[in-house]
């Protein structure tokens, strides 16, 4: 008797401390539930990365398009301090890259940095959970601190093309790894979210001007415009994020 009670209350205290989805509270084995894993991997695309139209330009590749719950999951990790939903999404990101036949064997891994005082509202970067975790899985380098924003921009969105390159002008310097950067390997920039791509083009020029060579830009999602269907079998409107 005193056996099959000590049974129920453990198996009662499992339930308790039982892990819950982040997306939904439900519970969870692993970070996700199965339901919320199932309908964030319905956001991957199967489409091939951009290749760029000049030599200067970014490579472009996006693990999923930026909808539905892969949505809800960048605004949990951003905005509701939800961290340990970088490890998966990172996880899923090397899996990408892994499998891209046309990147580079060897890449410097460079996360979009955050302004100072974004960092201290929010306790940390995103862009760089992705980016520790993508690095696990492949074994590239990841120089966390290779770019610095030093000017405090506003949220890209609702600003025109024009607007939001004036936003972003002289917006990143060379960070405290700039002595550590590989010049003989491109650097890999890393980012949550891909909409015009004037943040990753701003990055790159920084780079680009202090004489590294930039690869392209490997990110989360990436949104669509209305007249462009990502290859998940769903629909995509044109989203636009906040930072």
């Amino acid at each position: 008797m005193v056996i099959r009670e000590n049974k129920m209350l453990k198996h009662l205290w499992q339930l308790i401390l039982q892990a819950r989805c982040p997306l939904c509270q439900r519970p969870a084995r692993q970070t996700f539930c199965l339901d919320c894993q199932r309908q964030l991997q319905q956001c991957q695309t199967q489409s091939a990365p951009l290749i760029p139209e000049t030599p200067d330009d970014l490579n472009i590749l996006a693990w999923g398009h930026y909808g539905g719950e892969l949505k809800r999951a960048i605004a949990a990790l951003k905005y509701e301090d939800q961290r340990a939903i970088a490890q998966p999404l990172g996880q899923w990101i090397a899996q990408t890259w892994l499998q891209h036949p046309h990147h580079p064997q060897r890449v410097g891994v460079v996360p979009i940095p955050l302004h100072q005082n974004r960092l201290q509202q929010r306790g940390y970067n995103q862009a760089e959970l992705l980016a520790e975790h993508f690095c696990r899985v492949t074994g590239l380098p990841l120089y966390a601190q290779g770019l610095k924003r030093h000017r405090n921009t506003q949220p890209q969105f609702g600003l025109s093309l024009s607007q939001r390159q004036q936003n972003l002008a002289h917006a990143f310097v060379l960070g405290s790894d700039r002595q550590r950067l590989p010049r003989h390997i491109p650097i890999l920039l890393m980012d949550d979210i891909y909409t015009t791509g004037e943040t990753a083009r701003a990055a790159q020029q920084t780079l680009i001007q202090a004489g590294f060579k930039v690869w392209g830009v490997l990110t989360l999602a990436r949104t669509y415009r209305l007249t462009e269907t990502p290859a998940t079998g769903t629909s995509s409107p044109n989203q636009h994020p906040a930072n």
